[in-house]
């Protein structure tokens, strides 16, 4: 597939400290980059020195294949975006701060405006000012800005926030209607890690500024294990057990109490008799599915392994 932004080795500090360390991404044309990482992991600041908001101190990007200089602006007219708290003109009515950018991108469809906001669901608040609208409401019109010029690449920091479920869900059913309809790329960050598993394509897991993990989505559904979370008062004596007496090699700590067994080879019945038989106490025994939440924290956690 072809590759819409690439990023490779790049490198930031902000007062002496590494926020952002040698980070290699690819984007595909046309697909749903789901970003995710705790708070203060990075994403924004990438997010950031792909619209060259802040400048890396080393390392390159490549949009549509053109390397990102420090003074390139040009490329910008093809990303629509959302960086942080989204600011408009407050005293401006909504139809107003949609016209004034389109006229800043040099647009002029006189159906854009009522386009984007249909597809957000604001029809309708043409006429209202900024601060007459809801949070939600202007997290919408947050997105409808960013799609009013039809651009290529959608770049979401976090586009859900202050929204109900019911618009959750609204937005997560416009972006994959922008992704398959308009064949537009989106790169997407979020802490809602369900969400990024409904839409995307692929992930990227970043941690104290390192990428740890670029991987497809259908990889992740591959491996999709089943396995058998037991929670225990004991975790040693119970790692113990697992090892030498059932000769179980495949497993994860989750806590100090509860731990992952993803070894089929034995049934809950013979577990829980030789656990019951050393005395340990088991408060919970469950069979789940691992999904993306699980190998997200399984990364970001490292305390926890496959042995």
């Amino acid at each position: 597939m072809e590759a819409i932004i690439q990023i490779h080795q790049l490198y930031k500090k902000f007062k002496g400290i590494e926020t952002i360390s040698n980070v290699n991404m690819k984007i595909n044309k046309g697909e749903i980059y789901g970003f995710l990482g705790p708070n203060g992991a990075g994403k924004t600041t990438i997010m950031k020195m792909i619209l060259n908001l802040v400048k890396p101190c080393s390392g390159e990007i490549l949009v549509s294949n053109q390397s990102v200089k420090p003074t390139s602006y040009l490329y910008l007219k093809n990303i629509g975006s959302i960086i942080e708290n989204p600011v408009f003109y407050e005293r401006l009515t909504v139809k107003e701060n949609l016209e004034l950018h389109c006229h800043y991108h040099d647009e002029h469809d006189q159906h854009a405006v009522k386009e984007a906001l249909e597809v957000v669901g604001l029809v309708g608040v043409e006429q209202k000012r900024i601060d007459e609208l809801s949070l939600g409401m202007k997290q919408r019109l947050a997105i409808a800005r960013a799609i009013v010029t039809k651009p290529e690449i959608l770049i979401l920091d976090e586009p859900i926030n202050g929204l109900d479920p019911i618009g959750i869900k609204d937005i997560r059913e416009l972006l994959v209607l922008l992704k398959q309809k308009y064949g537009v790329t989106i790169l997407i960050s979020s802490h809602i890690v369900s969400e990024v598993e409904a839409i995307a394509d692929t992930v990227g897991i970043i941690n104290r500024g390192k990428l740890l993990k670029e991987v497809k989505m259908e990889e992740i559904r591959k491996g999709n294990d089943h396995y058998l979370e037991i929670e225990v008062n004991d975790l040693e004596k119970t790692l113990t057990i697992l090892k030498k007496k059932l000769g179980i090699k495949k497993y994860q700590i989750v806590n100090q109490r509860s731990i992952r067994i993803f070894d089929q080879s034995l049934s809950q019945a013979q577990m829980n008799k030789q656990l019951v038989e050393n005395d340990v106490e088991m408060s919970k025994m469950e069979m789940k599915q691992h999904h993306l939440e699980a190998y997200f924290l399984n990364l970001i956690n490292e305390g926890g392994h496959h042995a």
